[in-house]
């Protein structure tokens, strides 16, 4: 259903913490015009941990009204709590949102029963498209390929972010892509995922980039191996360097120093440590962004 390049966005906000709709509106153009695919709002790199339940629909709504249906627009409606992922899915499909990525419960370390659960729940109360997302390095919790499977059936279940290993991509894709599309949640590995069937990114790296990471998309789903590595060879220093500090430490400071957003950040993260910043900044001049 939606394919290529999905910057997962972040959210600007002034140094009190505020949020910043202007600058929203400011970094929601600049992807339309370099190529982005599809917009993430209120993902976990928009800080969707830090917005309350009415800033978080505000954000989204913000989004839809400003996209006017150009590209896709996927509400992160996610959380640890089953009925507030029902009650943010809910919203989100009332304001307008085309689809809703959905994280899996952090901290809590469901069971796959549980998880299995928790998804069939939301999918059969929520009318909208949704995509599991499963990134065990940060929630501590691992949804399984045979548990994905068996989700796989659900109607509008239509799709995975995976963010762990291209192993695992690859296996997704062999289970269930036929079912439901795999979406690479590592920036690095995105054009080999593609390549072996994924059917995009949904991207950190996009935020800074997005010209080139649609780029790098087309010619994986093109199946044109050497540009899509020769893009993301260019690309290479910045997905490292966007993790030097928890995500999105490193991207806000970076969408920063683009000068299309403030530089506030919500404690508990912090603005990016000096001593980082140098290596970010040669990262975006590697790939020619600044």
């Amino acid at each position: 259903m939606f394919r290529g390049s999905m910057v997962a966005i972040v959210t600007p906000m002034r140094v009190d913490g505020a949020l910043d709709f202007e600058a929203l509106a400011q970094l929601v153009e600049f992807h339309l015009a370099n190529g982005t695919d599809g917009i993430i709002a209120v993902g976990t790199t928009g800080e969707s941990a830090t917005v309350d339940f009415a800033e978080h629909i505000r954000l989204v709504q913000w989004v839809v009204e400003h996209v006017k249906g150009r590209i896709p627009v996927i509400a992160g409606t996610g959380a640890n709590s089953t009925s507030e992922a029902l009650h943010l899915t809910q919203r989100a499909m009332e304001v307008g949102a085309d689809a809703c990525l959905l994280v899996t419960p952090y901290y809590n370390k469901p069971t796959q029963e549980g998880l299995y659960r928790h998804y069939k729940l939301i999918a059969d109360s929520v009318a909208i498209p949704q995509i599991l997302y499963n990134v065990p390095g940060r929630t501590a919790c691992d949804l399984k390929p045979e548990t994905v499977e068996r989700l796989a059936d659900t109607p509008n279940i239509i799709g995975i972010k995976e963010a762990s290993t291209l192993e695992r991509i690859q296996e997704l894709v062999q289970r269930c892509g036929g079912r439901m599309d795999v979406y690479s949640g590592d920036d690095g590995i995105a054009a080999e995922a593609i390549l072996s069937g994924a059917k995009g990114v949904i991207s950190v790296t996009a935020n800074v980039a997005p010209r080139l990471m649609h780029e790098l998309c087309v010619a994986a789903l093109a199946g044109d191996r050497a540009q899509a590595e020769a893009i993301n060879e260019r690309l290479s220093g910045l997905h490292q360097a966007l993790f030097l500090e928890s995500n999105p430490i490193p991207v806000k400071w970076a969408v920063g120093q683009l000068g299309l957003i403030p530089p506030g950040i919500r404690l508990p993260l912090t603005p990016l440590s000096e001593s980082f910043q140098p290596m970010v900044r040669a990262a975006m001049q590697q790939a020619g962004v600044l």
